[in-house]
């Protein structure tokens, strides 16, 4: 970075942010306004009908939430002014052709923007087949070719996920996929014949009159066993890596920058600690065990969970744009992680929240603090079956057995049971390929940027140094009372 300053690089440029609405790309809008108020535009690709719902949506969803709490109280009765002058909520989406943008707009953003970062996802593991594709792959092909029109793009900038890698074991490298190539080895991956797949599926179900629901199930089986064929573990990772595959191979001479975060959890410094919206793997049982209605999860007890901070990833997104001002037709992958340089065990994870609710229980709607019970990390699927069958099976026994006198609250209270049943073990499929997890993230090009990044950022305002994280204060005084506050 030589002695380019990070804030003065990111003065006068145009940057343009899809998925804006979204986790990440909320943070990364809020820190580029609150450390150089003199961007020249953001231009924040946001699904509506109109402009004005744009907006709308924008302040709604956006600019309310407690995460621009900071820039609110630095800017106070300016913050208006300000956002007016450098946001531009644009009308759009990714699963469209030019993005859904209309002509006149369109023209101009091809003109002025830098830097196109493409943040917009579908990120359910097991989201339906047809919805993953269109936003995840086409998507991505769609912001390709958008960011081929823009005449002075110096990079796109591309969100990804670092379980792209699927169940892989042992060191696994900061390289771009190879376009067809699956993770098993044993079949060709054809994008174009997938979204065939796809349209022979809906048309199929359609011609049976199926219902809203049975199309909803049908894509989400098809999703999955997809990805299984060719050796992912379920559609989310699977139709990232496909987009990754289409951004490589369609490029062209444009400079790619494919991040690459890991599991990402709440704020770890800015705008402030433990900011966080929707659950990630881990914060699942933490959340549920905080709230008294389970007590066990599923992990091995060596498994490392590779989780970092969101500021973090927001500040590699940034630095990333500035390592990266210079032309190039490179593709550089970036892993955000930590499991190379500072390791957790997801038993030491989940003994954080387990300590954490004991000393602090969580006070419920009626007013009374939650009792935490006794923590059991299952192992294997053949140990989550075994508790289930001691510790649910014979309750759900009596209650169907007391069925008989026609005592609707013993009903109620085997359908519930039943649903926590199928409930946990839903759980334990989504997340098995993470909570057994052997792989290590090599972070040897994101070691280099963090280095360049120090010599230019010597107030620490965009670190990602996994290294600085200290697990047990980050969870118990940040991320775990973040959850409470957010989640709960």
């Amino acid at each position: 970075m030589e002695s380019c300053c990070i804030e003065q690089f990111l003065e006068g440029k145009t940057i343009f942010i899809t998925g804006v609405t979204g986790y990440l790309a909320k943070i990364l809008t809020e820190k580029i306004l609150r450390v150089q108020p003199n961007v020249n535009k953001l231009y924040l690709l946001i699904r509506a009908p109109d402009s004005n719902l744009a907006k709308q949506r924008f302040n709604n969803e956006v600019i309310k939430t407690d995460l621009f709490g900071v820039l609110r109280e630095k800017l106070g009765t300016n913050l208006h002014g300000f956002i007016e002058d450098k946001v531009f909520p644009v009308v759009g989406d990714i699963d469209c052709d030019s993005l859904g943008i209309n002509s006149e707009l369109k023209d101009e953003m091809f003109r002025e923007i830098d830097i196109i970062v493409n943040s917009a996802a579908t990120t359910r593991f097991d989201e339906r087949y047809d919805t993953a594709i269109r936003t995840n792959v086409l998507g991505a092909l769609h912001v390709l070719n958008f960011s081929k029109q823009c005449s002075k793009l110096m990079m796109l900038l591309h969100v990804s996920t670092a379980y792209v890698c699927g169940e892989k074991e042992g060191l696994i490298l900061e390289k771009p996929l190879n376009y067809g190539e699956t993770l098993n080895g044993s079949s060709h991956l054809d994008i174009d014949v997938e979204q065939k797949l796809v349209e022979e599926a809906l048309k199929d179900l359609q011609d049976r009159n199926a219902t809203e629901k049975e199309v909803r199930l049908a894509m989400r089986i098809l999703g999955i066993e997809r990805a299984r064929l060719h050796g992912w573990p379920n559609t989310y990772s699977f139709t990232k890596s496909m987009g990754e595959m289409l951004l490589g191979h369609l490029k062209e001479d444009l400079q790619l920058i494919i991040l690459r975060p890991t599991i990402i959890l709440s704020t770890y410094k800015e705008p402030f600690p433990g900011w966080i919206e929707g659950m990630r793997t881990t914060d699942t049982f933490i959340v549920g065990y905080g709230k008294g209605k389970q007590k066990v999860a599923m992990g091995g007890r060596d498994t490392i969970t590779d989780v970092i901070p969101a500021d973090m990833v927001v500040n590699s997104v940034i630095a990333a744009m500035v390592a990266h001002r210079n032309p190039s037709s490179r593709t550089t992958v970036y892993h955000i992680s930590s499991s190379r340089r500072n390791q957790i065990k997801i038993d030491d994870f989940i003994q954080n929240g387990v300590d954490y609710f004991k000393k602090n229980p969580w006070i419920n709607e009626r007013g009374k603090p939650v009792k935490v019970k006794q923590f059991h990390l299952l192992d294997s699927m053949d140990s989550l079956h075994k508790y289930i069958a001691i510790h649910y099976m014979p309750s759900l026994k009596i209650l169907k057995w007391a069925n008989f006198i026609l005592c609707r609250h013993l009903q109620v209270q085997q359908t519930n049971l039943q649903r926590r049943i199928n409930h946990a073990i839903r759980l334990a499929e989504l997340y098995k390929p993470y909570v057994f997890f052997k792989g290590i993230f090599d972070d040897t090009n994101a070691e280099m940027l963090r280095m360049a990044t120090r010599e230019s950022n010597a107030d620490d305002t965009f670190n990602f140094d996994p290294t600085t994280i200290q697990w047990d204060k980050y969870l118990k005084e940040t991320h775990i009372p973040g959850l409470v506050k957010y989640i709960f």
